[in-house]
């Protein structure tokens, strides 16, 4: 009888415990590769507003490969998660990711990269067309509206890529400026490094350099460099507003880059899906933007990241 009423007690303990358990909400996570500093901050970003709502995120790193992460969205659903935050790698190779989710009525959300299909809850992302405005705003301001630009572009069918090209292009076209080439890096350093080595071997006369993202930029600031060019002497300008991007700007080495804040994008889009989960809160609207800002050194204390 005695072992009888031990075990009563102990089922007794253990089924609030159990309960809870089932209740705990938890959301999977998969951002396109953590070799990038924006996505390594954007997913600390998430974890701590999950700590904060008290939920459970499972990260899982796509590695830049679409395939890997469709595979990813494929055993959240098996986990039976509540639901997933994502930054697709690319616009259209994640839509039957996106599909999959919406067939096992689990909730999805898109953080900084969208899709372009499938029923998406809510997208909460930078304008990027408006941030490739602004960078082509800056540059046509410092070299009066007229010169030789060069322009990389980030990965191909990225909608970040895709965005921050069409908005950049589009004001640059309203000025003397041209553009002399455009090519992708694919969002990468070394990329942008080679990218940068190989132009500079046609290209003698440029006076600016936009890359779509930061890790571009550097890479490209560093192919002048050691070609004997100074940066300083060319207009350049990046995306991102990572740390080192800042410590550059502050150094002299770059002219600019664009703040998109992801740190806001994560939270945002973290607590827009936990609170459709627990209450059926719908978002504002499905897609909320950010306005991004160019920061230079004159305004570096505006950038999310602070420069020591």
């Amino acid at each position: 009888m005695r072992k009888v009423l031990i075990a009563l007690l102990v089922v007794t303990f253990l089924i609030p415990s159990l309960a809870f358990a089932q209740d705990k909400i938890v959301i999977g996570l998969t951002l396109p590769s953590l070799s990038h500093p924006f996505f390594v901050y954007l997913q600390k970003n998430v974890m701590d507003e999950a700590e904060k709502l008290g939920v459970e995120v499972i990260a899982i790193d796509a590695e830049n490969v679409a395939a890997k992460q469709m595979s990813i969205v494929e055993d959240f659903i098996a986990k039976g998660v509540k639901g997933v935050l994502m930054s697709p790698i690319g616009e259209d190779a994640l839509v039957p990711a996106v599909e999959a989710l919406n067939d096992a009525g689990i909730p999805v959300a898109t953080v900084d990269r969208k899709v372009a299909g499938g029923d998406v809850f809510v997208h909460v992302g930078a304008d990027n067309v408006e941030g490739g405005r602004v960078a082509a705003r800056y540059l046509i301001e410092k070299l009066g509206g007229k010169g030789n630009v060069l322009e990389l572009e980030g990965t191909p069918g990225a909608s970040p890529a895709i965005d921050r090209k069409a908005g950049f292009d589009e004001v640059i076209a309203t000025s003397e400026i041209k553009i002399l080439v455009s090519q992708t890096a694919k969002f990468e350093r070394a990329m942008g490094q080679s990218v940068m080595e190989n132009l500079l071997q046609v290209h003698k006369d440029f006076q600016g350099v936009f890359a779509a993202n930061d890790e571009m930029i550097l890479g490209s600031v560093e192919a002048m460099s050691a070609a004997g060019v100074d940066p300083a002497k060319v207009i350049t300008i990046g995306y991102d507003a990572i740390p080192d991007a800042l410590n550059y700007i502050k150094d002299g080495k770059l002219s600019a880059t664009i703040e998109q804040f992801p740190g806001e994008q994560a939270k945002q889009s973290l607590r827009f899906l936990v609170e459709y989960i627990r209450d059926g809160k719908e978002p504002p609207s499905k897609e909320v933007y950010i306005t991004p800002v160019a920061i230079t050194s004159e305004n570096l204390d505006q950038a999310e990241h602070k420069v020591e």
